[in-house]
């Protein structure tokens, strides 16, 4: 599953997956509890697919550090978002250890969390890159053996 269709709005809570464009925006499918909404230009969507997390060296992408969360819990659900700022903090580290603490902040990694066990809710635990992206992946690998 990639990470494409999967829609964070605000003023909403949780995800939705993208399954329709409209005149006036577009229908999404919230992956809580399958309820249709209609959403138009004026909301603030972000789609996941888009986000990244800052490290001192570069910026990872959201899906690569829920692979992360999948591989340490197996695929299934992570540490809750509601736990202190401390355990969040220190678990966070353990995913992806260069995370830049000065860009990155709790709310950030209580996002992450809250919307990767939404995702495991949901049975979505497949974040491998998307088609497009792994064959130029493998493309800068190839290139870099050559020099």
């Amino acid at each position: 599953m990639s990470l494409e269709k999967i829609l964070a709005i605000s003023g909403k809570p949780g995800l939705y997956e993208l399954k329709a464009q409209t005149r006036g925006g577009f229908v999404a499918e919230s992956l809580a509890d399958g309820k249709k909404i209609s959403v138009n230009v004026r909301h603030n969507v972000s789609m996941l697919s888009e986000i990244a997390m800052y490290t001192y060296t570069e910026e990872v992408p959201l899906r690569e550090v829920f692979q992360n969360i999948s591989e340490k819990e197996n695929g299934k659900e992570a540490i809750s978002h509601k736990e202190s700022k401390e355990k969040l903090e220190e678990y966070f580290s353990e995913v992806l250890p260069e995370y830049d603490e000065d860009r990155v902040y709790t709310s950030d990694i209580k996002k992450v969390f809250q919307w990767y066990n939404i995702l495991a809710k949901a049975g979505k635990t497949d974040f491998s890159a998307p088609k497009e992206e792994a064959k130029t992946e493998v493309k800068e690998e190839k290139s870099s053996e050559e020099e």
